[in-house]
């Protein structure tokens, strides 16, 4: 190996600099350069390499856009997923939507604009955020599969803040006359469904999932779960017994989400947007937080990842901040809070 035979950095008329190098014999490399600083960089990383690995060659400028990506991605980690279909259908479309860029051209300015957009048009910040995750997983998961020799550009990115959003649960009186609505109801599945759930905590989905081999030993085995992991909660001998009687009676359950959405208006129970069914699952989790329930067994209970989520329903517990009643200045000002005759009576006592 003999020393650089060729080096040659000039500036071309356009005022991007041009590198001409041949660190050794037959190892010729050339390429444009928007500042000399970049040029010289590269001249000495070409100049380096092919002295250490002399069958080293600069790797070509990675000019795949996003959609091309989003396939790679799919084979390399997306496949794996469970909802990979819906996944895939919509980071494709959030692509189309950004113009299907260059990857290593994509920037966080450019998400930003985007978003700002999509919020104008009335898009939810909820959706804004799921979609930045989703992109910033792409890139990540090709960095890891080193499929991408550039950074994340959507690291700096950060989620927009959320306002937390009412976890709306029924009272006894308010369940009393949802389940007459259901038992009224021309379906033999949803009433049954709807009682697993409140007797559980569990999603709509794992209970509509479940089979007669799943309810055994005074427990019901949820195995098809959103966390991937399998539950057992127990539950009473007679609903036990009746679950597997209306199974060899009427089969498996269908799917009757819609029949469930129905009973919830014909009982008058107005609820926040996309919660319908979910009212069960919290108002198990509400009620057993005010019947002086554990977090943790409840975190357990519900299938939660992270006791992050399961807090939602802390306040609920009894004693909750009560120390706002025994600390607060309503003890020592109550003539500020409270004009009612019996406290007046004992304000004239201590007087």
């Amino acid at each position: 190996m003999g020393a650089c035979r060729l080096m040659a950095i000039q500036q071309l008329p356009d005022g991007r600099w041009k590198v001409d190098t041949e660190p050794i014999k037959s190892r010729r490399f050339r390429k444009t350069f928007k500042t000399k600083g970049e040029a010289l960089r590269f001249e000495a990383t070409c100049r380096a390499k092919c002295i250490e690995t002399p069958d080293w060659s600069p790797r070509p400028r990675d000019r795949r856009c996003l959609l091309e990506l989003l396939k790679r991605w799919g084979i390399l980690h997306g496949n794996g997923l469970s909802d990979f279909e819906g996944r895939e259908l919509l980071m494709r479309r959030m692509i189309e939507r950004l113009g299907d860029p260059v990857g290593c051209q994509f920037t966080a300015v450019k998400f930003a604009e985007y978003r700002a957009k999509r919020l104008a048009a009335g898009i939810s910040r909820k959706t804004m955020n799921n979609e930045l995750g989703y992109l910033r997983a792409l890139f990540n998961v090709l960095i890891e599969f080193q499929e991408i020799d550039y950074p994340n550009p959507l690291a700096t990115v950060k989620p927009m803040k959320l306002q937390e959003r009412e976890l709306a649960y029924l009272d006894h009186d308010q369940l009393n006359r949802l389940f007459a609505t259901l038992r009224s109801m021309q379906h033999v599945h949803v009433e049954l469904i709807s009682t697993i759930c409140l007797a559980t905590g569990c999603r709509w989905g794992e209970a509509q999932g479940l089979v007669p081999s799943r309810v055994k030993g005074g427990a019901v085995h949820f195995v098809e779960t959103k966390s991937k992991r399998r539950r057992s909660i127990p539950i009473t001998p007679e609903l036990e017994a009746r679950i597997l009687d209306h199974f060899s009676k009427h089969g498996l359950f269908t799917n009757c989400r819609n029949r469930f959405d129905k009973a919830v208006k014909e009982a008058g129970l107005e609820l926040p947007a996309g919660q319908k069914a979910h009212v069960l699952r919290h108002t198990f989790a509400s009620h057993f937080m005010a019947n002086g329930g554990n977090i943790l067994s409840l975190q357990k209970i519900l299938g939660h990842a992270s006791v992050a989520m399961t807090m939602r329903y802390a306040h609920l517990a009894p004693g909750h901040f009560q120390d706002v009643l025994e600390f607060g200045p309503t003890r020592d000002f109550r003539h500020f809070f409270d004009t009612s005759p019996l406290a007046e009576q004992e304000d004239q006592k201590k007087a």
